[in-house]
């Protein structure tokens, strides 16, 4: 079972966490990379996650957003929730690090620097109890769920990139119809090509190859009807 929780402060976010330590192994095991973990330092507590929305960083996370999820944490902490002056520590799921030999639900972290702490100066019963108004037993497939994600996350990175593929393909055609128009040697070399034409007496004068004006006569015993008609 996961307990879930909304929270209302600005912008308004996802949390949830485990009932016992079992459970915690399933969520540092089936997490998304926008997750953030949240923990009592030095103390057991609950794992506390908050799910990021999109185009979310955790590393600039609203200030009331995090003393929610540190106030739970605290909350559920046999220990925590007795003292004053404790400090919460996050950081992303991605960074956390599970090893064979580590008890049940205890991690450590990839990199320690990639870790955020908040002091908690005494509990908060109006945050505890606005959270705990929204609480909900769920019971979810996290591996499945995490499967599901993973697929959207695919198709649209897919999607994207066939959305740029397609751009590309229409700029390069465009390009080559513009240099193809420009290139007005190429309407008579592409009609030669066809037909086989070859450059007459007539089409040597009309583009300046002919060598005298003593063939004028041509035009009128039929064959500049007959040279051009070859073109079309």
């Amino acid at each position: 079972m996961v307990l879930y929780f909304s929270s209302t402060a600005d912008p308004a976010a996802v949390i949830y966490m485990g009932k016992d330590k079992f459970e915690n192994e399933d969520l540092i095991k089936h997490g998304w990379p926008e997750d953030v973990w949240f923990h009592v330092d030095k103390l057991s507590s609950a794992h506390v996650y908050l799910r990021l929305t999109q185009g979310q960083s955790w590393e600039s996370i609203p200030p009331s957003l995090v003393m929610d999820l540190a106030q739970l944490c605290k909350a559920n902490s046999i220990e925590g929730n007795k003292k004053d002056d404790i400090t919460i520590i996050y950081t992303p799921w991605s960074n956390l690090l599970k090893r064979g030999d580590m008890a049940t639900g205890q991690v450590s972290f990839k990199n320690p620097r990639t870790v955020k702490r908040i002091h908690v100066p005494m509990r908060d019963n109006s945050i505890i109890n606005r959270l705990n108004k929204t609480k909900r037993e769920l019971f979810p497939d996290l591996a499945l769920a995490r499967m599901d994600r993973d697929k959207e996350e695919s198709r649209v990175k897919k999607n994207a990139m066939r959305k740029i593929v397609q751009e590309e393909r229409q700029v390069q055609e465009e390009r080559r119809k513009k240099k193809e128009e420009s290139d007005y040697g190429k309407v008579f070399e592409n009609a030669r090509k066809a037909k086989g034409w070859k450059p007459n007496k007539v089409s040597e004068d009309l583009f300046g190859d002919g060598e005298s004006d003593d063939d004028d006569n041509a035009v009128s015993n039929g064959r500049f009807d007959d040279d051009f008609s070859d073109l079309l």
